[in-house]
């Protein structure tokens, strides 16, 4: 087989792959509502879309190698698939305690809107007033949630966008409590801060504990993902013959076939290591047919 060939074969089998990964993508997200869509669209394309972009090059890039280096269409989509997923594999505990700052962050920043409420600030005032001074966990986030309340914006649609950038419960726990405040007069608004702060630093307690429970199934996951790709890349490179079987049609399905099977078995791990992300609050705050019991009683609170 020429180097063209391969190249070409590699290129067609790492589209197909990318397609069927656009593909699922789409069929998830297509039963989502068009505002949420058209937010996560936003956000990808100012916040991550450089990250992504290399991520896809550097896939790209190690199937193409692994095409021309094997001769396999199926080894080049597997390789590119896999050099997709493995920041995916191996950054859960960041992920994790980018979350546990965020939360943190918002527990820290609803007790500077408390102090300064105290102050008989307005609510918009005292949100413009501690957008600087929030924890740099989500100062970005705060600051633009800050111009958008100086350029006019109402604050109810400002803090909804907030919290979708933060996709966050907690923090939807707290900016629900402001859209509350906004639209209907809030008495107790500093004391339900303060509460709010507090069971924000419970729920980052409650998962440090969960993430110190999963830090060994994370360590497992990096052992097994290593090693497999460790003993097929020294199959390929050390001794190519005993891998002579797979450069047929039917050599092609059974590679193919086996690493979809080590894929699922790779994505289960994943799904071991990570934590579940709890329901979030102030998206079901807008829905149509009623608020939950929680918003109800949130919206009770803030009145009294």
């Amino acid at each position: 087989m020429s180097a063209d060939a391969v190249s070409a074969a590699a290129l067609l089998g790492f589209g197909f792959g990318l397609g069927l990964l656009l593909v699922v993508r789409g069929w998830r997200r297509s039963g989502e509502p068009a505002p949420v869509v058209a937010v996560r669209r936003r956000l990808l394309s100012r916040e991550q879309r450089a990250r992504l972009g290399r991520r896809l090059a550097v896939s790209f890039a190690a199937g193409l190698a692994c095409g021309a280096l094997t001769g396999w269409v199926a080894g080049g989509l597997l390789a590119a698939m896999a050099v997709w997923s493995l920041p995916a594999l191996f950054g859960l505990a960041t992920v994790d305690q980018r979350r546990l700052a965020r939360i943190e962050g918002m527990a820290a920043w609803s007790e500077m809107l408390r102090d300064t409420l105290a102050a008989a600030a307005g609510l918009e005032q005292s949100i413009v007033a501690t957008a600087s001074a929030a924890p740099e966990s989500i100062r970005p986030q705060i600051l633009e949630l800050s111009v958008r309340l100086e350029r006019g914006e109402g604050l109810a649609t400002a803090a909804r966008l907030l919290a979708d950038e933060l996709a966050e419960p907690t923090a939807d726990l707290v900016l629900a409590a402001l859209v509350l405040s906004s639209q209907h007069p809030a008495r107790r608004l500093s004391s339900l801060l303060g509460e709010l702060a507090a069971t924000a630093r419970a729920q980052v307690a409650i998962d440090q504990r969960v993430d110190a429970a999963r830090a060994r199934t994370r360590t497992t996951v990096r052992v097994v993902v290593i090693t497999s790709l460790s003993f097929a890349l020294g199959l390929v490179l050390l001794n190519r013959p005993f891998l002579d079987p797979y450069d047929t049609f039917a050599g092609q399905l059974v590679l193919a076939s086996i690493g979809g099977l080590f894929g699922c078995g790779f994505l289960w791990l994943r799904h071991l290591a990570r934590s579940d992300d709890p329901d979030r609050f102030l998206g079901r705050l807008e829905g149509p047919a009623g608020a939950p019991d929680r918003a109800r009683s949130a919206s009770r609170e803030v009145r009294r």
